[in-house]
């Protein structure tokens, strides 16, 4: 039998002795929810798949670490409020631009969360698929870079855009499948020490990278665009990160989902929305604060209009934006795992709506810099905790469609918000669009306090 199997290899592993004191909480019995799922009573092949997870644990935490240092650095370039939206400025010189072109990548992401989890729920290994989807997604930043570098100003930007989008259809599929991978391998203990680590080591190279892409790309206009030169960095360094997941030992759990189609798991998603009111509370909320990420691309746009936004300039607010959101990611990852993501989610959310607030009254550049510290900050604890929580709630198996139902809210006021952002900033101010983006995080936030409980303290969190 494979359980059998999988105790004899346990036997001969170096690891086995002495990795954790993590047992209790994975083993708690699993709800069946339908006739391909396993029986709870049978726990030795569960007691095999919580053996091999903590048995391959120092392996697989080593691997997702380098890998999200790479990766995340990488991305970061593309995700961070700073370059792609000066970039998208610099070609159109529109704000609804701007906006549009934000709002496409994160469209992309909203209509391909859900069908990622239909991609990998029924499979007891994900990882071919997601490196295949991954591949995919770090293609668009390449196509980012070389159409900056090959096609003129009108063309890139109608290529950059659709770029934007393809690059946020695969992201939101990755998002899905790494999360999950992230969950089955490393316990729900380690999860916030991890995600911090590897974010803190991921935004000092970030951090680094992001200045001299300011400094000696974009400044001197390397290769004839320093955008597109940035871009192609982000690219060999996000590449890179991909094949470490290939050392990945990835545990197939004894029991998953029947394959369902598309449409099938469409019609379950109200009855799993109704079966956690908190969970559904929490999908609510990180929407809402996602929608608050509509001032995120005006933030530099606003800082350039202060100060003006030179290839230096560019460097010190990426700088300080990075760091601080790298200094910051081991103070989260700790908090949580000691009290909890809910209370991480809404302590970040406060440092967001104070420095999105102070940013209307700096006007230079080290005023400037300390807010973009602040904004770093907020933003970044609340990416990790919103990510971790969601891995809280409900049964195994659901896991997947979890995240993907998550992940496609969040995308799509993400979308929503950088277009309302554009139209508001065109019409308004960017004072306007600050002032709708700390509206709905309080909402957020209050939503969270009064009706979304701490996940960790039920009997059947695993």
């Amino acid at each position: 039998m494979r359980w059998e199997k999988a105790a004899e290899a346990a036997q001969r592993s170096p690891f086995r002795a002495g990795l954790l004191a993590y047992k209790g909480a994975m083993n708690r019995p699993v709800a069946t929810l339908d006739s391909s799922l396993h029986d709870p009573s049978d726990s030795q092949q569960e007691q095999a798949y919580q053996d091999q997870i903590q048995r391959d644990l120092p392996r697989n935490y080593a691997v997702h670490l380098i890998h999200g240092l790479l990766g995340q650095t990488g991305f970061r370039l593309v995700h961070a409020p700073t370059f792609v939206p000066a970039y998208i400025f610099l070609l159109s010189g529109s704000e609804l631009a701007v906006g549009l072109a934000l709002a496409a990548q994160h469209l992309g992401a909203a209509l391909s969360s859900i069908f990622g989890a239909t991609l990998i729920e029924h499979r007891k290994r994900v990882l071919p698929v997601g490196f295949a989807v991954g591949a995919l997604m770090r293609l668009q930043v390449l196509g980012l870079a070389l159409s900056g570098l090959f096609l003129p100003p009108e063309l890139a930007l109608f290529a950059a855009i659709g770029f934007l989008c393809l690059f946020g259809l695969f992201n939101g599929m990755q998002a899905v499948m790494f999360n999950y991978l992230l969950s089955k391998v490393i316990p729900v203990s380690r999860r916030g020490r991890l995600t911090g680590l590897r974010n803190f080591l991921a935004g000092l190279t970030a951090s680094g990278v992001a200045y001299l892409g300011g400094k000696y790309l974009i400044e001197t206009q390397a290769l004839g665009n320093g955008y597109s030169a940035t871009f192609l960095v982000a690219f060999v360094l996000t590449s890179i990160g991909l094949f470490m997941l290939l050392m990945v030992r990835e545990p197939e759990p004894p029991a998953v989902r029947a394959r369902s189609s598309l449409v099938s798991r469409f019609r379950q998603l109200p009855a799993m929305l109704r079966a956690d009111r908190a969970y559904s509370r929490f999908l609510l909320a990180r929407a809402l604060a996602a929608f608050g990420t509509a001032a995120a691309p005006f933030y530099i746009l606003y800082a350039g209009d202060r100060i003006g936004l030179s290839g230096g300039n560019l460097g010190v607010l990426s700088i300080a934006f990075l760091l601080a959101q790298t200094t910051t990611n081991l103070a989260w990852g700790a908090i949580a795992d000691k009290t909890g993501n809910r209370f991480v989610f809404q302590l970040s959310l406060g440092i967001w709506v104070v420095s999105t607030i102070a940013l209307s009254f700096a006007g230079s550049l080290y005023p400037l810099a300390l807010v973009f510290a602040g904004l770093g900050a907020g933003m970044g604890g609340f990416m990790i905790t919103s990510q971790n929580l969601i891995l809280e709630f409900g049964a195994r198996e659901d896991l997947p469609m979890r995240i993907a139902v998550a992940n496609a809210a969040t995308s799509a006021m993400m979308a929503l918000g950088p277009l309302v952002g554009g139209l508001v900033a065109a019409t308004y101010s960017y004072s306007a669009v600050f002032a709708l983006a700390v509206t709905v995080k309080l909402a957020a936030m209050l939503t969270v306090v009064l009706w979304v409980d701490e996940p960790r303290k039920r009997s059947t969190t695993f």
